[in-house]
């Protein structure tokens, strides 16, 4: 696997200060993507072990809210097969309780990452068991909409993952019928001060 970018203290794909990856390779191809030059899964660097540790290494101050994985598309089965290990290292060295939140941007809904979903694979509730947050939904022009935060068009979510988790266990239902999406600070949604 390839990496496109790696940002570090990003503001802007996730909530507080954050390490993001954009990982290389999309075969979705939206119409105005923020990010088509990470369509191409040669594009960019190789994602190795050395670069796995400067991105932990980056985590682990206190004013570093977390992670978040985009791209490209991360959920591309050559890209999970790449980022599980790393993403469970991550989520092993800097657990829940750490504070330290793993956000991952797919334009593939969370039906199409479950069992019989287009780009499940044996690998990925590996990686959603590690996730805090999945914005979820490919970007759609004719649905934009510059006044959400972490998402570029309004059919995408940001589901909450403890919370869909926990919800699901708790009525025994699959994540897809669970989903708790999650909740800005109303200061954000209203845009009052």
């Amino acid at each position: 696997m390839n990496y496109a970018n790696i940002k570090y203290f990003d503001i802007a794909d996730g909530e507080g200060v954050r390490t993001s990856l954009f990982v290389s390779g999309c075969r979705r191809g939206c119409k105005n993507c923020f990010n088509s030059v990470a369509w191409d899964f040669a594009a960019g660097e190789p994602f190795d072990r050395a670069v796995e540790d400067k991105i932990i290494e980056s985590l682990d101050h206190p004013f570093i809210d977390g992670l978040t994985i985009l791209g490209g598309e991360p959920m591309e089965p050559e890209n999970q097969a790449g980022l599980v290990e790393f993403v469970e290292r991550v989520r092993a060295t800097y657990p829940v309780e750490s504070g330290k939140t793993i956000w991952c941007f797919t334009g593939d809904v969370l039906e199409e990452l479950m069992p019989g979903g287009r780009h499940h694979t044996e690998v990925t509730d590996r990686i959603l068991a590690c996730l805090d947050m999945l914005v979820d939904g490919p970007f759609v022009q004719d649905l934009y909409d510059i006044s959400l935060r972490f998402r570029g068009s309004s059919n995408q979510r940001v589901i909450d993952m403890n919370a869909t988790r926990t919800r699901a266990a708790r009525e025994g239902v699959s994540l897809c019928d669970a989903v708790e999406l999650w909740r800005d600070d109303p200061v954000y949604s209203t845009h009052t001060m």
